[in-house]
């Protein structure tokens, strides 16, 4: 672990109905232990003690406890930091559930963990569950050497963001799901280490990004530009305190025709030529 992360404000929910809250509270205690001993600023007790209910009920729970949390962190001015859930071996649309609410409706950091390894704890185990926190929570767990040093050609010598974009299709067959663009972009400069992702749901079979760029007439502002590269630009300066001197955008192709690769690049790069 290079940069431990903070995590000062954390809950528990468990969700396995074999779990005792003896148990679930003696893997939570050992889980803040290890990631205490790894390198983060990380409070040893949960803001609010274990709660145990059922999978069926996992929006209802994850919604209160989350209010409970917050009615108590919104009038000191804290944010929520991390949700610990503990889920059954088998947990069906739990997990997928659970993503779902806390990424996109609470904006909540998760870490899941299965009922066998709270009941046979090892340390290799509360390390790896450290090291992914850590990352949630915006620690840093790698670096290059030649970051450290300044010796990666094209992006040590002056602040470089680094773009990755791809766009995922449905199956044959799935003729009502849209396909899905995912973007990331490098988040701290010269390590290069941190990225943040965004992603957008378009039209399906549609390789071109539709959201990478968005310009649009606001009746008050005027011209308007939008979009996830924007963001990830906004995102880079606020983390760094500065702007990119170079972008490097790597894009993935599948099996595209020269026709096609010209029909999915030009559009890219005329918009960042109009926007650099």
């Amino acid at each position: 672990m290079v940069n431990g992360g903070r995590v000062k404000e954390w809950i528990c929910i468990n969700f396995a109905r074999n779990v005792q809250d003896s148990a679930a509270r003696s893997f939570c205690r050992q889980l803040a232990d290890m990631c205490e001993i790894s390198g983060m600023d990380f409070s040893k007790d949960p803001l609010l003690p274990p709660l145990c209910t059922r999978a069926e009920h996992v929006e209802r729970a994850l919604r209160a406890h989350y209010r409970d949390a917050m009615n108590i962190l919104k009038p000191l001015g804290r944010e929520l930091d991390l949700l610990i859930a503990i889920l059954p071996d088998n947990n069906g649309p739990l997990y997928g559930n659970l993503k779902r609410i806390c990424e996109t409706d609470l904006g909540l950091v998760s870490q899941c963990c299965l009922t066998k390894h709270v009941f046979k704890t090892t340390q290799q185990y509360l390390a790896n569950v450290a090291l992914k926190i850590n990352v949630k929570v915006g620690g840093r767990n790698t670096v290059l050497v030649d970051a450290l040093s300044r010796r990666i050609p094209l992006v040590s010598d002056r602040p470089t963001i680094i773009f990755g974009a791809d766009v995922t299709h449905p199956h044959p067959g799935e003729d009502s799901s849209p396909s899905i663009a995912a973007v990331v972009a490098s988040q701290d400069w010269p390590e290069v280490t941190k990225y943040a992702g965004l992603v957008s749901a378009q039209t399906r079979r549609q390789e071109l990004i539709q959201d990478l760029f968005k310009v649009w007439q606001d009746p008050q502002r005027g011209t308007v530009n939008g979009g996830m590269v924007r963001e990830l630009l906004l995102s880079f300066h606020r983390s760094t305190g500065q702007k990119p001197q170079r972008i490097i955008f790597y894009r993935y192709y599948l099996n595209l025709s020269m026709s096609n690769w010209r029909y999915c690049i030009e559009p890219h790069t005329f918009f960042f030529q109009g926007w650099c």
